[in-house]
């Protein structure tokens, strides 16, 4: 496996350096889009559109990977988000924005599902937690030092942190170019040409309560991202620089164990252990955002919720390629649909809690937690019986 012992590392470099270049456009894009008019509700649409393009496409492109191979997926997904980046840059109105993130949400949706399939591709079943745990520790990194970047260089001009962006998904594009080999092989590609029945392919039996409980733990997470800054201010009166070191503590604490721990629990206990740890310490770091009161318990208790909520996803897709018999990408395009789907809903639905009760997005995080560990259940007693049939 020593294609592995190097494909991984590349991977954790280009799954860094495309979250690094989505990372730094945060904290300007709302600013950016407010000079060119746009108003809050606008705002919102310009963030969502580019989940909605992903929940669409991301399914095509993991389709497309298994019958064409990963390497070029990748490369469309890596240059779709360079040329957004660019468009976004040299946007004068509102409109261009617009037409920027539709563009980079459709092509981009490549990426993550073409490099989880990837990763299912070059791993044994007893590595596949470890290779998801890496590919999921690059992105939380990515998320980590993004904004930050982004902070600093929106201080030259709002357009220059988009043109690094730009500039750093196209130098990951020429790494992916000339460093990563493909990883499916020609005999391994899938043959089917029936379009409706392979997108649905992987939605099917027991595994189909998977995707529905990623569904549940992204609703419950980009609730909270979407609240916290709001929430945080009254509870604890932090500012936006205070609140930008919390999201940076909670980024670092995940990614590190989704790196180093993730790949070791689930060979010793199994995917499906570590899924309900990390559920049942996602909703004690609800209960515990509830208790917030000053810097050091917003810390702390981000930092016990993001370790929980860090270690499942990882988890679902390795346990979803394995047992999956629809191809590697079908089965990722279609989970990172579903993850996109609660992204989506997730912010207003967080915003319309907060606006009733301030602790009420963190009181339906602990319910939405517990009903994806019953869907966990649900899911293995489903399987018990089919293996019994079978």
């Amino acid at each position: 496996m020593s294609e592995t012992k190097k494909a991984l590392p590349i991977l954790f470099i280009v799954m860094f350096l495309v979250m690094v270049g989505f990372g730094i456009i945060i904290p300007v894009l709302p600013f950016y889009a407010e000079n060119v008019g746009a108003t809050p509700t606008q705002l919102g649409l310009l963030m969502a559109v580019y989940s909605l393009m992903q929940l669409i496409f991301a399914p095509m492109w993991g389709r497309i990977s298994d019958k064409i191979g990963r390497k070029p997926v990748i490369m469309i997904g890596i240059f779709g988000l360079s040329v957004s980046f660019f468009l976004l840059g040299s946007s004068s109105q509102l409109w261009m924005l617009f037409a920027a993130r539709i563009i980079g949400g459709f092509l981009s949706s490549a990426n993550m599902p073409t490099v989880m399939a990837y990763v299912a591709d070059i791993t044994t079943p007893e590595d596949r937690g470890k290779g998801m745990g890496i590919v999921g520790a690059a992105v939380g990194l990515g998320f980590v030092f993004g904004p930050a970047i982004g902070g600093i260089f929106s201080k030259f001009s709002l357009n220059t942190p988009f043109y690094i962006a730009g500039t750093s998904s196209l130098i990951t594009f020429f790494l992916v170019w000339i460093l990563l080999q493909e990883s499916l092989k020609k005999e391994h590609r899938s043959q089917t040409n029936s379009e409706k029945e392979s997108l649905w392919k992987a939605f099917n039996g027991s595994i189909s309560i998977l995707f529905i409980l990623q569904l549940f733990i992204s609703l419950s997470l980009s609730g909270l991202e979407a609240t916290f800054a709001y929430y945080a201010a009254k509870k604890a009166g932090l500012g936006t620089v205070t609140l930008g070191y919390l999201f940076m503590i909670m980024g670092l604490a995940g990614a590190i164990v989704q790196g180093g721990l993730v790949g070791r629990m689930t060979k010793k206990y199994g995917e499906g252990f570590v899924i309900q740890v990390g559920i049942i310490i996602s909703a004690i770091g609800f209960a515990l955002i509830l208790l917030v009161n000053n810097f050091a318990t917003a810390a702390l208790f981000l930092t016990i919720f993001g370790i929980g909520n860090g270690v499942i996803r990882p988890s679902i897709s390795a346990l979803l390629t394995k047992k999956s018999t629809s191809g590697h990408g079908s089965a990722t395009g279609l989970l990172s649909s579903f993850d996109s789907l609660g992204r989506i809903a997730g912010p207003p639905l967080g915003g319309l809690l907060f606006s009733i009760a301030i602790g009420l997005p963190y009181i339906s995080g602990i319910i939405l937690s517990i009903i994806a560990l019953l869907l966990y259940q649900m899911y293995t007693s489903k399987s018990k019986k089919t293996a019994h049939m079978n």
